[in-house]
């Protein structure tokens, strides 16, 4: 509670450093200096991530949770060891400074095996290939202990306010501060592994092998060493989630807030009545009676901090762990890449919403005043249009998108599979069209990738043949696209120019050229980026992938059958095996976006009736 009084009084502290101390100044424990457990993993990315989290979520709904799900999938390489928080710092920079030493060392794929029985299911690495593993669990072990060993002789050169800051703690606190305990790391010893179930009941085996046994163990992975840590004084609670909001009746009883978890152990739910547990509280350290079916089950690792390698102060080296993170191990960031096999693959996605669907052929007509300017008369309309002062440009014939649909695109690219999975994109194609550019635009938006400029190439444009009238749209030129503020490359030169489209071209012409520059596109970047990013239209996910596989074109009636199941962004994943130049569709690393349908309100009409 003195650090509190100090820190508001002498210097403005970060706002989330604030907010924690304020919400635990009645926690019992805010002053205990008991370390946390920490934990390294090797954290599987990519392809195969997909697959066993698609694992997870089957085997969860089929059979029900058993003690697998309580941890993301991992192979662990060192036990559960302490660590005081003044020491974190070292510790991850001893697995910054170990993972440099073995990058590229690792073999790919990792070679994993099946193994069931009665109450276990779980992928087994090659002994061989494990004892690897634990050769750099063992430097990652030695260089923890050096370097979170060294002692803070540059304690009492603190400034005055650390010192006062510091002095406030209990002696106990402050003795822990000067004298930390040492980091014993421990290698994991026994077969390294990705459980997959255990401890259920064991007519659930049928089911959960025959999931198992769909999980493909050769599809492409980057293994990330990763570093946790949790409560120690909570490691055999069982955590539950506050679904709803709950103000204490009486004293003993535990004020309850969405979002919040809670700690529950068997051993103290003697006080408790029916329909009534007793826990503490994550966001606040306090303990107290709240009513059961105000709470659910989580996973444990749901309240693990995960350690990232940036750098921090000495109060945030205190202060870091102790504070429930905002983002659950599946959403935060990876460490360290230490295994990347350079498989490539190719996304194509069609674009968002478009203004002319929603608001029909004469939308420009509802949005445009007598003298000629935008004047936005609906909600899903945008705010503005790009270059509308230049003449209006050519929107009958090349319309943007909806507000709706650049959401649509920012939500596929801030996906937590698309970030969790570690799946860069080093590349981004897209048509001329401009709701293609501003698709892209938004998903780069939304995958927070500032520094990468689109390729307009018009070789993706879609089949001439669906272009009303007799020429193709005068699309905006890359230079007044970025003019406009978006991320184009004006230095890109087209693998196809606009020179060479023709109107109403054959449906044969239209596959060729699409297969062509697909196969371009993926030559001109085979050696500088594996993940390339395709943006056009609903036709181009089949036109662009289908050849690429060593399938033949369907008929153009079967064509469109496909084309029109196909919805705004409706994306797609095409993986090269090895170095074959054999191409195959594999499952994407972002779920399906699917909604709604909402039509024109009119509240006079509606409401106003007789």
């Amino acid at each position: 509670k003195s650090i509190v009084d100090i820190i508001h009084q002498q210097f403005p502290a970060p706002a989330s450093v604030r907010s924690w101390l304020f919400s635990h100044v009645d926690d019992p424990f805010l002053d205990d200096p008991l370390p946390r457990e920490f934990v390294l993993y090797l954290r599987p990315s990519g392809p195969l991530q997909n697959q066993l989290s698609h694992f997870w979520q089957q085997s969860r709904v089929t059979c029900g949770k058993n003690k697998a799900h309580n941890i993301f999938p991992h192979i662990t390489l060192c036990q559960f060891f302490m660590c005081a928080d003044q020491k974190v710092e070292a510790l991850c920079e001893a697995l910054q400074s170990t993972v440099a030493q073995w990058r590229g060392r690792f073999p790919s794929p990792l070679p994993l095996e099946l193994y069931t029985s009665s109450n276990f299911i779980g992928l087994f690495v090659e002994e061989q290939i494990a004892d690897v593993l634990k050769q750099f669990a063992a430097d990652f072990a030695s260089d923890a202990a050096r370097k979170a060993g060294k002692s803070h002789k540059g304690f009492w050169k603190c400034d005055h306010t650390w010192k006062n800051l510091l002095m406030a703690f209990q002696l106990s606190t402050l003795l822990v501060l000067l004298f930390p305990p040492e980091v014993h790391v421990e290698p994991h010893k026994k077969q390294l592994h990705v459980t997959l179930a255990y401890h259920f009941p064991t007519d659930h085996l049928p089911s959960l092998e025959k999931l198992a046994k769909g999980i493909e163990v050769k599809l492409g992975c980057d293994w990330l060493a990763v570093l946790f840590s949790r409560d120690i004084r909570f490691a055999n609670h069982e955590t539950l989630r506050v679904m709803y909001p709950y103000m204490p009746q009486n004293e003993d009883e535990l004020e309850l807030v969405p979002g919040d978890f809670v700690f529950m152990s068997p051993v103290d739910q003697s006080s408790a009545s029916e329909g009534w547990v007793y826990g503490t509280s994550l966001a606040t350290g306090l303990s107290g009676l709240l009513p059961e079916n105000y709470v659910t089950r989580a996973d444990e690792s749901d309240t693990w901090v995960f350690h990232g390698s940036r750098d921090r102060g000495m109060f945030d080296g205190l202060l870091d762990s102790r504070r429930p993170d905002n983002t659950s191990p599946g959403d935060t960031p990876t460490l360290s890449l230490i295994c990347h096999p350079m498989q490539r693959t190719l996304f194509v996605c069609r674009h968002g919403e478009r203004m002319d669907v929603v608001f029909g052929k004469h939308w420009l007509s509802l949005c445009s005043d007598s003298k000629g300017r935008y004047v936005r008369s609906n909600l899903n309309m945008p705010p503005s249009l790009p270059l509308w002062a230049a003449g209006q440009r050519d929107y009958n014939m090349d319309a943007p998108i909806t507000v709706l649909g650049s959401t649509q695109a920012q939500v596929v690219g801030m996906s937590s599979a698309l970030l969790e999975s570690n799946t860069v994109i080093d590349f981004v194609y897209c048509s001329p069209s401009l709701r293609c550019v501003q698709t892209a635009q938004n998903i780069l938006k939304g995958n927070e990738n500032g520094k990468l400029k689109v390729r307009v190439e018009p070789g993706l444009f879609e089949w001439t043949k669906w272009v009303s009238g007799n020429s193709l749209p005068a699309w905006i030129p890359p230079t007044e696209l970025a003019a406009a503020h978006f991320s184009v490359d004006t230095t890109y030169r087209p693998l196809i120019p606009v020179s060479k489209l023709t109107v109403s071209e054959s449906y044969e012409n239209y596959i060729s050229r699409s297969y062509q520059v697909t196969k371009d596109i993926l030559s001109d970047c085979k050696n500088t980026g594996n993940n390339v990013l395709i943006v056009a239209h609903a036709s181009s996910l089949e036109a662009c992938t289908r050849q690429l596989q060593g399938r033949s074109p369907q008929s153009s009636k079967d064509f469109i059958q496909v084309v029109r199941k196909i919805p705004y962004l409706g994306f797609c994943s095409c993986e090269e095996q090895g170095d074959t130049g054999v191409w195959q569709l594999a499952d994407p690393p972002i779920l399906p976006l699917t909604h709604g349908p909402n039509h024109t309100f009119d509240w006079r009409e509606t409401l106003l009736q007789e």
